[in-house]
């Protein structure tokens, strides 16, 4: 047993001293987290991708969520559609065409805030990334978008049938962005916790966000399970000056504790690489743990375009070489090594096979 061994160890056995639901969590297999449900096999945030997730064994299915005109929240990968549903096929939409500043980037397009749900349900979704997955794309006008509560049945009537638990996993995009245009997201989010039974510890259920002050928020209103995410660069936009880099010290950590009960990193934060080859697991999960905080990372791939160099498969001169699938189970069983609680995976199946 080596030294780096032993302290992890003496980690665990403190967090089990001291944290007793750390411990109950950690005792637990890690969740596989279907990222927008199945999305590398079907167009995202749709009951086929969703369906096709619970199909492949995932625990959980993820929501991201962006409200419409008239207050709905609806699962969306961002409040800009162009590129997701329809929409600019929709002559009668043409009009609502705009360019906005999310976030301090300016981009042109159409807008959920800018349709009412009655609108956004004539439209239908469509491949993100076709050119990765065109297998996904022979999907495209198929389905409509959901709403969150939609979302939330889909997940309970998958438990009553298959008699595993099925959790939803929401995000809350661009909270800071939709308080300021007068469409705040914290509170519709948690009357939806409310509406749906789920605002509760117990609950199957995490909610998830890249800013900090709407997580506060809502940890002073309920006790569903909270996740800060953190990207491998860049900061909460709701803390200018404040970068992701110093939440996920040791230290810092310990100040996410206070209103999260989890975090959830790009895995290149838990398995560093530097484009070629993986690296040596960081201490982030073991600091995590020491916090109280869950660690679930986001969001593994198969396709070569995502991946290290190293864990690329096929023929490099290939047209398609960028979209076929490389070793990503590497990826996932590093992760799993590194006493991460959960991943996140666009194929579920191979997050559910290789943690077995």
């Amino acid at each position: 047993m080596t030294l780096l061994t032993r302290r992890a160890l003496t980690t665990a056995a403190l967090a089990g001293t001291f944290l007793p639901g750390l411990a109950r969590a950690q005792g637990k297999k890690p969740i596989v987290i279907g990222h927008r449900g199945c999305s590398g096999e079907r167009p995202e945030h749709t009951a086929l991708a969703y369906e096709r997730a619970i199909e492949q064994g995932c625990d959980y299915i993820e929501p991201d969520l962006v409200p419409t005109k008239d207050g709905h929240l609806v699962a969306r990968h961002e409040n800009e559609i162009g590129g997701t549903t329809d929409v600019a096929a929709r002559p009668e939409f043409a009009a609502r065409k705009a360019t906005k500043t999310i976030d301090g980037e300016s981009i042109t397009g159409w807008f959920t805030e800018d349709f009412t749900l009655a609108e956004i349900k004539t439209l239908r979704a469509r491949e993100r990334l076709p050119q990765l997955r065109p297998a996904s794309a022979a999907f495209d006008g198929q389905a409509q978008i959901l709403t969150f509560d939609e979302v939330v049945a889909i997940a309970r009537a998958a438990t009553q049938r298959t008699g595993r638990t099925i959790g939803v996993y929401p995000e809350m995009k661009h909270p800071g962005y939709f308080a300021a245009i007068g469409l705040p997201v914290e509170g519709r989010m948690l009357e939806a916790l409310k509406r749906n039974d789920l605002n509760s510890a117990d609950a199957p259920v995490f909610v998830q966000c890249f800013e900090v002050g709407p997580l506060k928020t809502l940890r002073s209103k309920t006790r569903a399970r909270l996740v800060l995410l953190a990207d491998a660069e860049g900061g909460p936009a709701d803390l200018p000056g404040v970068k992701y880099a110093d939440l996920v010290t040791a230290d810092g950590l310990k100040a996410v504790a206070a209103y999260a009960d989890g975090l959830g990193p790009n895995w290149r934060l838990v398995v560093p690489t530097d484009g070629k080859t993986l690296g040596a697991p960081t201490r982030l999960v073991s600091d995590a743990h020491a916090a109280g905080l869950q660690v679930h990372p986001w969001t593994v791939r198969a396709e070569n375009y995502f991946l290290p160099e190293s864990l690329r498969r096929g023929d490099t001169q290939a047209a398609d070489y960028l979209a076929r699938h490389g070793d990503a189970e590497a990826v996932l069983k590093a992760l799993y090594a590194a006493g991460v609680d959960g991943v996140f995976s666009d194929f579920p199946a191979l997050a559910v096979s290789a943690r077995a």
